[in-house]
């Protein structure tokens, strides 16, 4: 069938799994989440608050996530593909989209996650719980720079002891007329 003589859902479909499979293709994170009962000024403010950490929503047929996923090497189970369903797509910073996700989604109760995938490894939304727990990578870098620099502190501490006593040990001798 060539463009002309296909329905324009189909087309339409076609393309919305192209763009599917771009974004899964260009995310570092996804995560699907069941999107029931969530308002259209709630998914918009969530869609605002994503957007701030280079990450998006969208909103797609469960039937088109399976067909996406399954040319991008993602796997989806058929248990996770129920309901409405949204992927947040994660482009920059893995995990701080994820952190926002899961903040919107205490406050509000919505959306609920169901799985997502970091690279292509699938995890289950405990596991997707758990990496909204981890401090932001700027946290991470300072404790690392942190946990390396404090022994070196420690070793120049030791150091300037030595010379400090050293110091005062002279000092004590010069006021006690040993520099006769």
């Amino acid at each position: 069938m060539d463009q002309e003589t296909k329905p324009q859902s189909r087309i339409k479909n076609e393309e919305t799994v192209e763009t599917l499979v771009e974004k899964f293709n260009k995310a570092k994170t996804v995560v699907l989440t069941d999107q029931s009962g969530l308002s259209v000024s709630l998914s918009s403010e969530l869609k605002k608050k994503l957007r701030a950490v280079d990450a998006e929503s969208l909103v797609a047929k469960n039937t088109l996530f399976k067909i996406a996923s399954k040319r991008t090497g993602h796997s989806i189970p058929d248990e996770a593909l129920v309901g409405p369903t949204a992927a947040l797509f994660a482009y920059g910073d893995e995990i701080s989209p994820i952190k926002e996700l899961a903040t919107f989604s205490k406050t509000t109760e919505k959306p609920k996650i169901k799985i997502g995938f970091l690279g292509t490894e699938l995890l289950s939304a405990e596991r997707v719980a758990q990496l909204a727990k981890l401090p932001s990578k700027e946290v991470l870098r300072g404790q690392v720079v942190g946990g390396l620099y404090s022994p070196l502190a420690s070793m120049i501490g030791v150091l300037n002891a030595n010379l400090r006593n050293l110091v005062y040990t002279l000092d004590q001798i010069r006021l006690k007329g040993g520099a006769n």
